[in-house]
């Protein structure tokens, strides 16, 4: 048993309690205005996003498939499900949540997770610089007020107060861990323009601002909506969206930790810890949720590697509901701001500056259209889905281009064609180039030792260069072809001289096979 309770926690490997702890009261902090700003944006409750953010990082912090990675209410989530707020209300909102939590849940345990290592390079490093432009751009808000109904930029003493709090909280985070790393900076700075605020009373804009955070233990609820088809219907797509948007999200944001920490996570764990945590945000009042990129990466700068910090930011964010709502309302929004600011910062790949003349156009073009794809639309999932079809076109482009042919003519007059390179749907045009079916002697040899038939594109064009070469009532012989190849020529026992110890073994992908 204590060896269960040892590994469920990770506590097997040397954890730092402090550096844990400290790590997840920053992260608890941070949570707060962004888990209230997207349950606005959602049309829901503040409560709604803040239960949300409890009980999605409690599960994946507890039975996660990635230490360290913080998961709560985001933006992702909040725009797919905006709409159906607005027509059917809250109680379908809950339903939706839960049957995604579903949806994910049956992903991990088929293992699919895996899926997400066809995520090109360049789709990761477009993904990562748009959010980290999104981090920053959703920041500005702060320095807007409301005018007669209207959002305007700050201006006079008000705005030189905002931005003074704000530059000295980014110098705090960026000079503090020169001298000490005992603590996070992040803490640190958030508690000296805290003290700062209150201590001279100064009047700067605080989370009390944006809404109430007080409230009680999550309650238990089932959604009061119809057991019926057309319920299913309804939720249905969103609930297909939102399981689709939380799990490129969180298993990109898994891959980014790992490069960062050199360590390994499990996609398919988190994936089943995603639904589960879905699913019970959906029966305790909560909006849902998936990975947060920005508050993992406060919990991994700040030193957290473990599972703990993790569980202390779930549980401290609902100790600051419960009980501690009249003092973390008074924090005021500059510190919390540029905590943000430095997180968008850290997350932007500034090595892709470097890179910009060293890599291939295709890969620089698919870095802008997927960072480009995920500012303007807000929508992770479309941008990465974009950025995948892009790279996979491109792939299959330049590997169309690999096909090529030897040809030369023997001392029987017998003509050979040895073709390298992959035969597929891109390349099938190539191929067919490569032969001149009536100016051949009679007999011809086609030698695919150096090729692979990849799929029933190629199968296709062989049937057909065997059919024109039948016509003209030419001898051809194909050599060196797997075993199904053979099997899925037609013309195969006309056509075919096989040499069996020589041939390869792959298989052709079929249309049953997918």
């Amino acid at each position: 048993m204590r060896r269960a309770y040892l590994r469920l926690f990770d506590f097997k490997q040397k954890v730092d309690y402090k550096i844990e702890i400290l790590a997840g009261l920053t992260v608890a902090l941070a949570l707060i205005p962004e888990a209230v700003a997207f349950s606005i944006i959602a049309g829901l409750p503040p409560l709604v996003g803040l239960y949300a953010a409890f009980m999605m990082g409690l599960v994946t912090a507890i039975i996660g498939g990635r230490p360290g990675m913080i998961s709560g209410a985001t933006g992702a989530v909040a725009v797919v499900i905006v709409a159906l707020a607005k027509t059917h209300g809250i109680e379908y909102v809950f339903a939706t949540v839960i049957l995604a939590g579903l949806f994910q849940m049956i992903v991990g345990f088929l293992k699919l997770g895996k899926l997400i290592r066809l995520v090109p390079h360049p789709v990761m490093f477009g993904f990562v610089n748009g959010l980290a432009i999104i981090i920053f751009l959703s920041q500005l808000v702060q320095f807007k007020t409301v005018v007669n109904g209207e959002l305007v930029w700050l201006s006079g003493q008000a705005l030189y107060l905002m931005l003074g709090l704000v530059a000295l909280t980014i110098a705090i985070i960026a000079i503090l861990p020169r001298f000490t790393k005992a603590v996070p900076a992040s803490l640190v700075a958030i508690i000296i323009v805290f003290l700062i605020v209150v201590g001279f009373n100064i009047d700067t804009k605080t989370v009390g601002d944006i809404a109430s955070i007080s409230g009680g233990f999550p309650p238990f609820h089932i959604p009061a909506v119809p057991f019926s088809l057309e319920t299913l219907q309804i939720i249905f797509p969103y609930a297909a969206i939102v399981a689709g948007v939380g799990l490129i999200e969180s298993l990109l944001t898994l891959n980014l930790i790992d490069e960062i920490t050199e360590t390994r996570g499990s996609g398919n764990k988190e994936c089943v810890a995603q639904g589960s945590a879905n699913i019970l945000s959906g029966l305790f009042f909560g909006m849902g949720g998936c990975a947060m990129i920005g508050q993992s990466l406060i919990n991994i700068s700040s030193g957290a590697r473990a599972r703990l910090s993790g569980i202390v930011a779930a549980v401290m964010l609902l100790v600051f509901i419960m009980f501690g709502a009249p003092l973390i309302e008074k924090m005021p929004m500059a510190a919390l701001t540029g905590v943000m600011i430095m997180v968008a910062i850290g997350t932007f790949e500034w090595a892709t500056f470097k890179l910009v003349g060293k890599m291939p156009r295709h890969d620089v073009f698919v870095i802008l259209v997927v960072a480009g794809v995920t500012v303007l639309l807000h929508n992770l999932a479309l941008a990465v889905l974009i950025g995948v079809i892009i790279s996979s076109l491109v792939f299959a482009w330049e590997s169309a281009k690999r096909i090529r042919a030897r040809k030369y003519i023997d001392e029987k007059g017998i003509k050979h064609y040895e073709i390298y390179g992959p035969l597929f749907f891109g390349s099938v045009t190539a191929f067919n180039e490569k032969f001149d079916v009536l100016k051949d002697p009679e007999e011809v040899i086609i030698d695919f030792k150096d090729c692979k038939v990849v799929d029933m594109s190629g199968i296709e064009a062989l049937n057909k260069l065997t059919e024109r070469y039948r016509k003209v009532n030419k001898k051809l012989h194909l050599r060196h072809l797997s075993d199904d190849c053979r099997v899925l020529l037609k013309n195969a026992d006309q056509v075919i001289e096989v040499s069996i110890l020589e041939d390869p073994t792959y298989h052709v992908a079929t249309d049953k096979m997918l």
